[in-house]
């Protein structure tokens, strides 16, 4: 699993969170943002990604437009967290591949429910 996010605050909540769902958890690699989460899915395999909107460097945004144009086939499942009240933006990601989004702030209930969904399509 990978965790884009320029917090790593936030990466260690998001971890924690999916930890405490019960999910079973291999390995969780993180990047502080776009570039180097492309750089990692280039160089690994990877299962889930879930990864912030708003970001340094490369957003959120940037960067489901590049791994779509890498992987059109979309064959790794991407999850966006967001504070974004922008539905627009939520919309964007969605169509760019994103296979479904959790708003900050999140319940461990609610990030379970959501890669549960991520996993199965």
């Amino acid at each position: 699993m990978l965790i884009v996010d320029d917090s790593s605050v936030m990466r260690k909540i998001i971890e924690r969170s999916l930890r405490q769902t019960g999910i079973e958890i291999e390995n969780v690699i993180e990047a502080d943002n776009g570039i180097d989460a492309l750089t990692i899915m280039r160089e690994q395999h990877v299962d889930l990604v879930i990864s912030d909107i708003n970001m340094p460097k490369m957003d959120g945004l940037e960067f489901l437009r590049q791994w779509h144009d890498a992987d059109p086939a979309r064959r790794v499942p991407i999850l966006m967290v967001t504070t974004e009240g922008s539905e627009a933006k939520v919309l964007e990601a969605i169509s760019l591949g994103a296979k479904g989004y959790i708003r900050k702030p999140f319940t461990s209930d609610q990030v379970k429910e959501h890669v549960a969904l991520a996993l199965q399509s």
